[in-house]
């Protein structure tokens, strides 16, 4: 069984053996594949890999070996999967691998901007400490505990939850919505629909997809109705907010601050209006990549293949 992964540096840079996957088969790794290269790459594979390089119906009629798809991470958007159905390939994505991993990335945002720990560092190793008349000073007027602050999740799925738990520690309200509106958790929460959400919320979390329908969740209309001292994180998709009117919403003081991991080109261009943007956190889709995690992907990225090899494949998105 022939196994190609396309672009297998951001899962395995040097700390991440591929032992699981080379016990399965004959494994190839390419480490970036650009467009051009897809095919004469994945030509001869039974299996192919993919973290972002995308899959297209036109890629995949060119794949006449192809029998199963794993996708590197829980999205899945970069296949095809109605043309991979359509030929009888199985789409496996990794669902939960990164759940602690971006809550907890979500929350060190959270409390970077209440504290502000670094900042103040950065500004004692300039000398402001040593020109202060007093024994102490503080230059972030949104310092203040999270305990009262009320969270708003927007995606109730595992990451969700476990935000709110990890939030709920911390004694924040916890507001979420979702369109299932099912959860089996133990602390206090209350389902509120997104408006609502924007509204009452001192922090506001992204985590559902990205669908039709939330393409450009975060709008002007939104970022207006959220609280002056808000503060906004997206570690999901960066489509999810459309980034002029959240430039524009930082700029003019509409909302305190945000944190985007995501935007809506990836890696980000030059021209991106978030560069431009004040008070705003950006960090390069990192939350996902603690070693842990990206551990835990390859294990399970390992075991969606040897299911699939029995004829009882697990984690299929295009059943």
């Amino acid at each position: 069984m022939h196994i190609v992964i396309l672009d297998g540096h951001t899962l395995n840079p040097g700390d991440n053996p591929w032992t699981p996957l080379e016990q399965l088969g004959t494994l190839t790794v390419h480490e970036r594949t650009p467009e051009d290269l897809i095919v004469s790459r994945a030509a001869e594979a039974d299996i192919v890999l993919t973290n972002k390089t995308p899959l297209s119906a036109a890629t995949l009629a060119r794949l006449p070996k192809l029998q199963m798809v794993s996708v590197l991470a829980t999205g899945y958007n970069i296949v095809d999967v109605a043309a991979a159905r359509a030929r009888g390939i199985p789409v496996c994505n990794v669902p939960g691998y990164s759940t602690n991993a971006v809550a907890e990335f979500v929350m060190a945002l959270v409390l970077d901007f209440f504290k502000q720990a670094r900042f103040h560092s950065e500004l004692v190793h300039q000398g402001e400490w040593q020109r202060c008349p007093d024994f102490c000073f503080w230059q972030n007027p949104h310092f203040s505990e999270l305990a009262g602050k009320t969270i708003g999740i927007v995606g109730f799925g595992a990451i969700g939850r476990r935000l709110g738990e990890l939030a709920a520690a911390f004694q924040m309200r916890v507001l979420a919505s979702s369109r299932s509106r099912q959860a089996d958790v133990s602390y206090p929460f209350e389902w509120e629909d997104a408006d609502g959400i924007f509204a009452r919320a001192d922090v506001v979390s992204l985590h559902c997809p990205l669908t039709p329908e939330t393409d450009g969740l975060v709008n002007k209309h939104r970022l207006s109705l959220m609280k002056p001292g808000a503060f906004l994180v997206n570690t999901a998709r960066g489509p999810l907010v459309v980034e002029q009117d959240l430039c524009d919403a930082l700029n003019a003081g509409t909302i305190a601050g945000a944190a985007c991991d995501v935007v809506s080109a990836e890696p980000i261009h030059a021209d991106n209006p978030l560069l431009r943007a004040k008070n705003l956190t950006l960090t390069p889709h990192i939350a996902w990549a603690a070693l842990e995690a990206r551990r835990r992907l390859m294990e399970i990225t390992a075991g969606n293949i040897a299911a699939f090899l029995t004829g009882k494949p697990v984690n299929v998105v295009n059943p």
